[in-house]
């Protein structure tokens, strides 16, 4: 027999190998023929060929992460966790053997999955709604800088807003941000979608999106929305899911994912929202605005308050664009002090959540303290959208906390009686002169951003605490690995090959002393330090601790991996040491961690390194005869002979 394995964690780092060598191992020992594919955070390694896929007999699949099947339909495929892959490759592999695993349907991106009920109780809304939003923020940014970075160069104040003259080469630059902006809200349903049904519910989502952003088909001046593409995206994807477990005869399945999934599923969601869901909307839209118009005078405090909560609770969808559109007609009526505390509305949401990541960044991963830097600057020009990847990942507490600081900074500005000349927000308008009563206008939005980020930090859980009951982590870290890999190509430098490449006897300790964690930490600096690997104990141990906060590096077997990245190393090292007795590092089989290496590299310039190490290492600990080989080493010299072996 002649099995496949593809083995993915979400870090891409240990478990990742540690599957991968224990079901190849699992295989030689029960004499089945195996190759394994690993998908780490280096990239695809021992990449499976056609010839390998013909001829294979089956495929085990153990990720925690998206793996693509459409190369295996007809085959016989089995889903696993990537735990299952390094604690039960023998089961797994004995169930190949008895015929107990299912063809992989034409179409079908899903075999049967011992993990989908496993996955289904770890929040799927939340993960459907996180691949939508990782492939939709590009788009925003791209669109709001764009537009933000033209109307500071290229805009004119005129009645009727902040324009760009046609023949300016700004007006170029301001259209090339509108086509990302267009793009947002289909990008961000397709693939909601393409998460929930696979490939055949990319364009049902994408279609869906672009129904929902643009509201002539449903007779409204104002879309959908980001909200409306949300829906559009779960409708699109559940419709195509459903149709893609309806039984057909076999001439049927190959068209299935190319024409009659996508084309029923995109009338069901296209006439859904034109005839069931747009309709109702515009109605209600209309009266809001009527509404409105009635709110002056002695009401004027509600009508901030109202306002405040409109711009924010959408950004830059139909409640929005409702309440910037009554503020756009007022100024047309040569009443200002409409558009005034709704121009300092439109920047806080932005604001605000830049600045909430500025101020407490254990409270958000680092794509999104990232994420922060974009959104405040694009708040500076009144682009509501750019806090839209916050409200889509938690709006259960953003989109409160950014509500009540635009209407705290709406009502400032409407009792310092702030007026804006122009149709458009954000301190830039007062930048080019378009607003009355500037300090006032500067206040409002202060007041506004703080309230914003004091709220919302303070409903927020920290980030370890989110990792643990939702698993954000899992994208996050990706994205951190993938960004700080692009950055390191630009240095080349001389691979390693022996993990005693790059340590040594002085780097070596048989007996720590420490009895937690963290003094267990210190004790591992405090080798690298006297070896003058360190500029500062203090800037790495915080990169150590960072790492740690993320997910424990404690990866089972009596085994911790703690490593960082830092300015503060001048060269790759790792400290090895080993407590006998155990110490806690919240690991995932709950064992305590007696070997532990501690990979330390610098920030820039060093590759892949790390990876690589931390492969190397993962591969050789899966040896139980090895792990307690290093475990009985009774001097560093015998520990340093044995970490040879390591390659």
């Amino acid at each position: 027999m002649k099995l496949l394995a593809i083995t993915s964690c979400p870090n891409g780092i240990a478990h990742t190998y540690m599957a991968a060598e224990n079901l190849q191992k699992a295989a030689d020992k029960i004499g089945v023929s195996m190759k394994v594919e690993t998908q780490g955070s280096i990239g695809v390694e021992n990449e499976f060929t056609e010839k390998d896929i013909i001829e294979a007999d089956g495929i085990i699949i153990a990720a925690d992460k998206t793996v693509n099947k459409d190369r295996f339909v007809g085959k016989k495929v089995l889903v696993v966790g990537v735990q299952d892959g390094i604690r039960k490759p023998d089961e797994l592999i004995k169930k190949h053997m008895n015929g107990e695993v299912p063809v992989l349907q034409g179409g079908s991106n899903k075999a049967s999955d011992e993990n989908s009920s496993k996955k289904d109780k770890q929040n799927p809304i939340y993960r459907h709604l996180m691949n939508g939003v990782s492939y939709m923020i590009p788009f925003i940014v791209i669109g709001g800088l764009l537009i933000a970075v033209a109307l500071t160069l290229g805009g004119e104040k005129t009645p009727g807003g902040l324009v760009i003259p046609d023949d300016s080469f700004w007006k170029t630059i301001e259209k090339l941000g509108a086509a990302s902006f267009t793009f947002m809200i289909p990008i961000l349903s397709g693939f909601i979608a393409y998460s929930i049904a696979d490939r055949p519910g990319l364009a049902p989502g994408m279609i869906g999106g672009y129904i929902a952003a643009n509201g002539s088909f449903y007779g409204s001046e104002a879309g959908a929305g980001f909200i409306g593409g949300i829906i559009a995206g779960f409708l699109a994807g559940y419709v195509a899911f459903a149709i893609k477990k309806m039984k057909v005869p076999r001439a049927i399945q190959p068209i299935m994912p190319i024409i009659i999934i996508p084309v029923i599923a995109s009338l069901i969601v296209g006439l859904a929202f034109v005839f069931i869901i747009g309709a109702p909307v515009a109605q209600v839209f209309e009266s809001l605005t009527a509404w409105l118009a009635g709110m002056q005078g002695s009401s004027s405090i509600l009508l901030a308050l109202i306002l405040g909560a409109m711009v924010s609770f959408d950004m830059g969808g139909p409640v929005n664009k409702v309440a910037f559109l009554f503020g756009s007609a007022m100024i047309g009526e040569g009443n200002y002090e409409i558009m005034g505390p709704i121009a300092a509305a439109i920047c806080i949401p932005p604001i605000g959540m830049g600045l909430a990541t500025f101020l407490n960044k254990k409270k958000f991963q680092p794509s999104e303290r990232e994420a922060g830097k974009a959104s405040f600057t694009m708040g500076l020009f009144g682009i509501t959208e750019g806090a839209i990847p916050f409200a889509a990942q938690d709006p259960l507490r953003v989109i409160p906390s950014i509500m009540a600081g635009s209407m705290v900074g709406s009502v400032i500005a409407m009792m310092g009686n702030v007026g804006d000349r122009v149709a458009h927000g954000g301190p830039i308008v007062a930048v080019l002169g378009a607003v009355d009563n500037v300090l006032m206008f500067f206040v409002a939005i202060a007041a506004g951003a703080f309230v914003a980020a004091i709220i919302v930090n303070f409903l927020k859980k920290d980030v370890a605490l989110m990792e643990a009951s939702t698993g954000a982590e899992l994208v996050d870290t990706e994205e951190k690995f993938e960004q700080q890999r692009e950055k390191d190509k630009e240095v080349v430098v001389e691979e390693v090959k022996k993990l005693t490449d790059i340590t040594s006897l002085d780097l070596i300790n048989t007996k720590l002393k420490g009895n937690t964690r963290d003094e267990i930490i210190d004790e591992m600096i405090a080798k690298l330090d006297s070896e003058g690997a360190l500029t500062s104990r203090e800037e790495f141990k915080q990169a150590i601790i960072n790492r740690e906060n993320e997910s424990s590096t404690g990866i089972g077997m009596n085994i911790a991996i703690p490593h960082g990245k830092s300015d503060a190393v001048t060269k790759p090292r790792v400290v090895f040491g080993i407590k006998q007795d155990g110490v806690d590092w919240k690991s995932l089989d709950g064992t305590e961690a007696k070997l532990i290496f501690m990979i330390a590299v610098p920030k820039t310039g060093q590759g892949d390194a790390h990876l690589k190490i931390l492969q190397m290492l993962s591969r050789k600990l899966m040896d139980d005869t090895f792990r307690d080989q290093l475990l009985a080493a009774q001097s560093e010299k015998e520990a340093f002979e044995l970490l040879g072996e390591i390659e």
